[in-house]
């Protein structure tokens, strides 16, 4: 059994773009890998099968490995709910909301749920693949660490370390971090990755020389930067443009400061006939076909925030000139009368008014609803699936004009009398092909074009094990894997 573990130099370094590129490129040798990431921070996450919650990044790197995503794959996550504070899930479930100074001393306890969930994994896949996270070289949170250098001499575990150039001082990234790890920790890292080169790699090879003699490391590789290759983020918004048809529905979505599970939007970001803008503070909103309001972490905070913003009336007059308005979990609960947090699990106990826009009201509750659902949506009664995350509960009379009607019964969300207006608990039902092109068809655009989303994905994936075959040292990998060298 074998442990490979990717650490960066930064956030946004590679890590994770990196462990779904070495998944699939040990599937496709038919050798069983499963990703694993001990912390994640992020306010994008997915549902697993036994609904549990994880990071949004590990469920991508278990497509890659063929896996449905489990939530031993990322056993520790933390979302935000504040600049000081996060909610602590451990094992998928919600264990406790903690400040970052509490949280430090918990961490003895979390190293426990990561080493019983790793040993699972390597109990059950002759390979675990392993993303670190921020960087192992952060000084102020390297007591206790269980996310980069900690965890891997817990387990004693090779650890590649990535770089991005795109970035500037890749050298002085490179040799910096290193020079920060202990003597144990620097023999720990067995190769470097370059990642998001551009240009002729004959004139980096000096650099490269000068990296290899300094340090007495290899490079393992130089990936080069792919303009056009989509993944879902960890956590930062990609706002990469994409050229698009001539005729586009035009959508925006406010970001608010706790947006969680904002890949909701990559189907449409990546949709040729969909011009998609994330509107940041102190921006207007433009002119547009739909406003989307997104899930948050902390719904009555963001509320206060898209007043302050005046994103309030900006939707109101949006929704008089005939305009389309869609909420997605927290936007969902928004758009009600009233949200009501009586435990005080995302701030302050206390309620807030909502837009007012359908009759409902929400309640906060200390149990998490989590599940992986499936249905048909009220329009066009299209096929949808998606998943549940969220602590509301909500009730009322506009809840008789549900927006899907789910195969297990239940009714989700709501849509008002005139259409206009439509919520939904459903994250990800953008990535269904029929439900995202009965949305469309909604919100106004003609002659739709169907994107399957699950295929793109599928397709860069398999373009990512490409650069790992065509840029990287494949035999060293194999070593490093504990996989047989290659007899080809």
């Amino acid at each position: 059994m074998s442990t490979l573990m990717v650490q960066g130099t930064t956030s946004d370094a590679g890590k994770s773009t990196l462990v779904t590129a070495l998944c699939r490129w040990l599937v496709r040798q038919g050798v069983a890998v499963a990703p694993f990431k001990p912390q994640n921070m992020a306010l994008n996450s997915a549902v697993t099968a036994e609904g549990g919650e994880i990071g949004r990044a590990q469920a991508v790197q278990a497509q890659a490995a063929r896996l449905a995503p489990h939530t031993d794959m990322n056993p520790v996550l933390l979302k935000p709910n504040s600049d000081t504070g996060s909610q602590v899930i451990i094992h998928g479930r919600a264990v406790t909301s903690m400040n970052a100074v509490a949280y430090h001393d918990y961490k003895a306890i979390a190293m426990q749920a990561v080493l019983a969930s790793h040993a699972r994994l390597t109990a059950a896949y002759p390979v675990v693949m392993v993303e670190g996270a921020g960087s192992p070289a952060e000084i102020n949170l390297r007591a206790n660490d269980i996310a980069n250098m900690g965890f891997a001499e817990a387990v004693d575990c090779p650890v590649l370390l990535i770089a991005d150039i795109n970035r500037g001082g890749v050298f002085a990234h490179l040799v910096g971090t290193l020079e920060l790890l202990s003597p144990s920790e620097q023999a720990r890292v067995k190769g470097f990755v370059i990642n998001r080169f551009r240009g002729d790699i004959a004139l980096l090879q000096p650099g490269l020389d000068w990296l290899e003699a300094r340090t007495g490391k290899p490079v393992v590789g130089v990936l080069p930067y792919v303009m056009d290759l989509h993944l879902e983020a960890e956590d930062g918004i990609d706002s990469r443009q994409i050229d698009k048809a001539a005729q586009v529905l035009k959508v925006v979505v406010p970001v608010l400061p706790r947006i969680s599970n904002h890949t909701d939007f990559d189907p449409l970001r990546l949709h040729p006939q969909v011009d998609l803008q994330f509107v940041g503070p102190g921006q207007p909103i433009p002119a547009a076909d739909l406003i989307i309001l997104p899930g948050s972490k902390s719904v009555r905070g963001d509320l206060a925030y898209l007043r302050a913003n005046g994103w309030d009336t900006a939707v109101a007059r949006h929704l008089r000139y005939g305009g389309k308005v869609l909420g997605i979990c927290g936007g969902l609960q928004m758009l009600g009368e009233q949200v009501h947090d009586p435990l005080g699990l995302e701030g302050p106990a206390g309620s807030s008014e909502g837009l007012g826009l359908l009759a409902f009201s929400t309640t906060l509750e200390a149990e998490k609803q989590l599940r992986n659902v499936r249905g048909r949506l009220s329009l066009e009664d299209a096929e949808v699936s998606g998943y549940e995350i969220h602590a509301g509960v909500t009730s009322g009379d506009a809840l008789s004009k549900a927006a899907v009607l789910l195969d297990d019964g239940r009714r989700d969300g709501a849509q008002s009398a005139d259409g206009q207006i439509l919520g939904t608990y459903l994250h990800g039902l953008f990535e269904t092909p029929a439900a995202c092109s009965a949305l469309l068809r909604w919100a106004g655009l003609v002659d739709v074009q169907e994107v399957d989303y699950h295929a793109l994905r599928e397709r860069d994936i398999e373009r990512l094990a490409d650069l790992v075959e065509q840029h990287l040292d494949s035999d060293l990998l194999r070593t490093l894997c504990g996989v047989a060298p290659c007899t080809n």
